[in-house]
């Protein structure tokens, strides 16, 4: 369910903005859009699993917002992000 830490190296290194960036709106959209496509993956085989439904709930309400943030804030940006991440408006 978590994601490796690897993946999330991999993950910064793909969408930082500069060398020492890992904590950027970007980044942590990318990061919760994985977390959200394993989970997904997840209830596939364990649809019962309440707990971590309202865990992924608070996964996208989180994501939301930054989004809502970032389209506020740098709209190009969002923009190359939705479409890299291949996630809707």
């Amino acid at each position: 369910m978590s994601i490796t830490k690897e993946k999330k190296q991999a993950l910064i290194k793909d969408f930082k903005i500069n060398e020492k960036d890992t904590g950027s709106s970007v980044v942590q959209i990318a990061i919760l859009t994985e977390r959200i496509n394993n989970l997904t993956e997840h209830f596939k085989t364990n649809k019962k699993d309440n707990a971590s439904k309202m865990g992924l709930t608070k996964m996208v309400n989180n994501r939301k917002k930054l989004l809502s943030y970032l389209k506020r804030t740098n709209p190009k940006s969002y923009e190359e992000t939705i479409k890299k991440l291949n996630i809707r408006k």
